[in-house]
């Protein structure tokens, strides 16, 4: 009997040996899933009716560009392994405030656009930069150069272009050396970007010495710019700086060569800038306007090396090749600019590792980068917050090459000048 529990006992033992050996093994854990890719909602209105159509038009040409490359690239990959893609929502503000403020609380409230582009136009990004504002999203601003939207405690808005305070005075500096004794009319569009561009260079010409004989302001729906010239040649004025948009710089320009208002030097905001402005003819020569960016003033990635700035992006010959195999025509500032906004929104979501508002917002306040657009860096301040700090124009002329055709030379500054300034003008 003893020896039968003996032998029961040690089965039971080899039994329970047995069992632990072939139970079930530990569980494995389990790998995370990977993330997911995700779409990006980019919001923004563009004018594709109304007086601001032309601008606008490749302003957006040039962040679709953008976009279309990042998507077909793959996406933008954070280092959780996210991949992040782009669409955009976009609708027609018809060139008017009340449209861009309905519309944007739109894209935020209904579409639930991530981030926001602005409109063009000064004028229709401060009703923009109210929504952006009051929702928290970042606004990249493009195509808007007025100072005062960053000078009232706003911190969701970053600008791409020079301010408006600063548009001119590189055209002052190089008449200063063309024409100390120049008499200068101040003849602009009455709008916001328009009359804080020309107000704002008054104290820096007299600053400078110069005589401002003539300041006017003019309507922007005036077709009939024969007063207004009449004005100027009563005035003495031998140098002219202003106008508006493309569509009354065009018209203004016209009426001054018709009237042969003898002025040695025309300024002209916005029109002059755009590859139709030729198409005036003998009207456009000479004509000089301020340039947010051309080609064959482009920004490089030695010239960032030497200003201690980090590079990013493609270079400007890349870009204009893209924008013309795309459109078929040769970018203008306008749609660098487009381009630029796309690129530093790319940017700061690298920097931040992160698609979330604030952290986009921190990168962007520390941004310090040049693109072939030129330097980007925000002012950080309190009083100015989002004000474009590190982005110069250039000065740009319409001259005529040896076959006679017409091209867009710079005269300014000396550093990238590709053709010495025609001055005195031929006669308008």
């Amino acid at each position: 009997m003893k020896r039968t529990l003996i032998t029961l006992f040690s089965l039971l033992i080899l039994v329970s040996l047995v069992l632990t050996a072939c139970g079930a093994p530990e569980p494995v854990a389990e790998e995370p899933a990977a993330p997911e890719a995700q779409t990006l909602t980019i919001g923004f209105t563009s004018s594709i009716t109304g007086k601001y159509e032309v601008s606008s038009k490749r302003q957006v040409n040039g962040f679709t560009l953008w976009m279309d490359q990042i998507n077909e690239a793959g996406g933008l990959t954070l280092s959780d392994g996210s991949v992040i893609t782009f669409d955009s929502q976009t609708y027609d503000d018809e060139s008017n405030a009340e449209r861009v403020q309905e519309l944007y609380t739109r894209l935020v409230t209904e579409d639930g656009a991530d981030f926001l582009i602005s409109p063009y136009s000064s004028g229709l990004t401060s009703a923009a930069s109210i929504v952006a504002e009051q929702n928290g999203k970042v606004l990249l601003t493009t195509g808007a150069a007025d100072d005062a939207a960053y000078k009232t405690g706003n911190t969701s808005l970053f600008q791409l272009y020079t301010p408006a305070s600063l548009y001119m005075s590189s055209t002052v500096d190089m008449l200063k050396e063309l024409n100390p004794d120049a008499k200068v009319a101040i003849v602009y569009e009455d709008v916001k970007f328009a009359t804080s561009v020309a107000t704002g260079i008054i104290p820096y010409l007299e600053a400078n010495g110069f005589e401002v004989v003539l300041e006017e302001g003019y309507a922007t729906e005036t077709a009939d710019f024969g007063p207004i010239v009449n004005k100027i040649t009563a005035s003495g004025a031998t140098v002219l700086l202003g106008g508006g948009h493309y569509n009354d710089g065009t018209a203004l320009a016209r009426s001054l060569y018709d009237r042969n208002a003898g002025l040695e030097l025309i300024y002209l905001l916005v029109a002059p800038a755009d590859t139709k402005f030729p198409e005036l003819g003998d009207a456009a020569l000479g004509v000089v306007s301020s340039s947010q960016w051309e080609l064959k003033a482009t920004h490089t990635e030695a010239e960032a090396n030497d200003l201690g700035m980090e590079w990013f992006g493609p270079t400007g010959e890349e870009f204009a090749a893209a924008y013309e195999a795309a459109y078929g025509d040769p970018p203008t500032y306008h749609a660098a600019g487009g381009y630029a906004a796309g690129l530093v929104l790319q940017k700061a979501i690298q920097d931040a590792d992160s698609v979330d508002s604030e952290d986009v917002k921190a990168a962007l306040n520390a941004m310090n980068m040049m693109a072939f657009y030129g330097g980007i860096q925000f002012d950080t301040s309190e009083e100015a917050h989002g004000l474009q700090i590190a982005h110069k124009m250039v000065v740009a002329q319409w001259q005529l090459d040896d076959a006679g055709e017409f091209v867009l030379e710079i005269i300014a500054p000396s550093s990238v000048a590709t053709s010495d300034p025609i001055y005195p003008i031929p006669t308008h």
